[in-house]
């Protein structure tokens, strides 16, 4: 399980470098070890929760302007939140 956890954190970042998202912020918690970290583009925004400790423990979370907020399990599940998301936009 955790080779595919580290496979969707590597996924995750290929697929955010690729379409463009923007790091907007990032903030460690010394104490646990804990990076959290907040990607942007246009509307769509997610959330990067990262245990250095652990790196393939990594969470996933995203939401839209409208404050629905949705669990990222797989790669599939962030691309298909962001295309809706921006399919709203026209």
């Amino acid at each position: 399980m955790s080779k595919l956890r580290a496979s969707l954190h590597a996924r995750v970042h290929s697929w955010i470098d690729s379409v463009g998202f923007r790091l907007n912020a990032s903030e460690t918690d010394n104490k646990s070890n804990v990076t959290t970290r907040h990607y942007f583009f246009e509307t769509f925004n997610f959330i990067e929760r990262l245990d250095s400790n652990a790196p393939e423990k990594a969470k996933f979370l995203c939401f839209d302007p409208y404050g629905e907020k949705m669990k990222v399990n797989s790669l599939l599940d962030l691309q298909s939140a962001f295309f809706e998301n921006i399919s709203q936009l026209k």
